[in-house]
């Protein structure tokens, strides 16, 4: 069954795979907000504050994980964070995610959203631009896309 869901302890071991196959796909060029370890996951899975940690599963098996966060610093703009499972990429996954986190932004009451995107990944920087983001060149290797929700 599709679900998107809040992070808690009972998604410990499913984050932990995920971030294993995005290891094992080369991904921490592409996505590092955090480090990608069974240790992150464990914090990740309790933490309690202000900003959003999401989960887009198929029963146990987690396909996509979002991320909305600045709040706890006290930024009106959160950052979003996204990552795909290298088996769903393709799929309108990460359209799908996508969606729900700008929904949640929005009910939060934010008026955008910030991003960061490798200047070499270009289907990410497709879906991004589909959905509306604005791109400026951003911290060497990357470009900061805005979207007003």
């Amino acid at each position: 069954m599709l679900e998107c869901r809040s992070l808690s302890p009972e998604w410990v071991e499913p984050l932990t795979e995920f971030f294993q196959a995005l290891k094992a796909a080369g991904d921490e060029k592409y996505f590092h907000p955090h480090p990608l370890t069974a240790t992150e996951a464990e914090n990740l899975c309790h933490y309690r504050g202000k900003d959003l940690y999401y989960l887009l599963v198929d029963g146990r098996r987690v396909l996509a994980y979002g991320l909305l966060r600045g709040w706890d610093e006290g930024y009106e703009v959160p950052s979003l964070g996204i990552a795909v499972h290298p088996s769903e990429r393709g799929s309108g996954t990460g359209l799908m995610m996508m969606e729900f986190l700008h929904m949640a932004a929005r009910r939060r009451g934010a008026r955008n959203v910030r991003l960061k995107v490798h200047k070499d990944n270009s289907p990410a920087i497709r879906l991004y631009e589909g959905l509306g983001y604005v791109f400026q060149v951003g911290e060497s290797d990357q470009l900061v896309g805005v979207i007003d929700l």
